[in-house]
């Protein structure tokens, strides 16, 4: 239930959310126009602001570039992956495919044919009520073999559903086998929350973030005295809104967790 109520409350909070509820409210406030038009105005304002392209990219690189890639690994006993990178193998699709964090499990395999650890392990069960039906660990591991990495270098934990129980359940099995080094793999703006979850636990932890939207190049372009780039920048799109949901979830994932010790 937690985990339920964790991924539908922020809901209400993420701009789309907070959009609806005021649009709902200006149809209840219909025989009160200027409390109705407080709440249309701030239904617009709160689009723009998600939406626009500097917030999107400064929420993000925020989060994106606390952790960067180092340039050397010290060989460690396992990768660990974490899950939300690929789409189950179901009708009509043929196989596992990635989706826009798919970069982690490419990143993990890459890190295993540098030789940085003999084993990865792949976190990550199933959430029934989003609709999945195939634990992710099965589909990141059938990616993994389809990108070389053997078998029996792949380990499973089926059991979490969110970041907290990745680092918890990773810790019960790598306990077992007395390890407690761990590199990291996850996309670049969630390895603040995770680096942060995954010490509590007790991990010593090496990042190795992917999956980097915002670049030093098009963080340049951002703010390039441009008509045309600046216009396009202005306007709210679905992509930003996006990008800036996923950042505002990191935020207040920190934030609550922080609270909770």
């Amino acid at each position: 239930m937690f985990s339920f109520i964790s991924k539908f409350i922020p809901l209400f909070i993420y701009p789309l959310g907070l959009t609806w509820i005021l649009l709902v409210v200006a149809l209840v406030l219909r025989k009160k126009p200027g409390w109705q038009r407080a709440a249309i105005i701030l239904a617009i304002a709160l689009i723009w602001i998600g939406g626009n392209t500097w917030v999107a990219s400064a929420l993000e690189r925020n989060l994106e570039w606390q952790y960067l890639p180092p340039e050397e690994f010290a060989e460690e006993d396992v990768i660990v992956v974490l899950s939300g990178g690929t789409d189950a193998p179901l009708y009509p699709r043929s196989t596992v495919e990635v989706n826009g964090s798919g970069d982690r499990v490419i990143y993990g395999a890459h890190l295993y044919h540098r030789g940085v650890a003999s084993h990865l392990l792949v976190s990550g069960g199933s959430v029934p009520y989003l609709g999945e039906s195939v634990p992710e660990c099965q589909q990141m591991a059938e990616l993994l073999v389809m990108l070389g990495v053997p078998e029996d270098a792949i380990w499973q934990e089926t059991f979490s559903r969110n970041t907290y129980e990745n680092a918890l359940y990773s810790y019960e099995f790598l306990q077992e086998k007395g390890i407690n080094h761990i590199v990291l793999v996850t996309s670049a703006f969630h390895m603040p929350r995770s680096v942060m979850l995954f010490e509590q636990q007790g991990f010593k932890v090496i990042p190795a973030p992917t999956d980097y939207h915002i670049t030093v190049e098009s963080w340049g372009r951002l703010w390039e005295p441009d008509f045309l780039t600046q216009l396009y920048n202005f306007f709210p799109t679905v992509s930003n809104m996006s990008n800036t949901t996923h950042s505002l979830k990191e935020y207040l994932g920190l934030l609550v967790y922080r609270l909770r010790g």
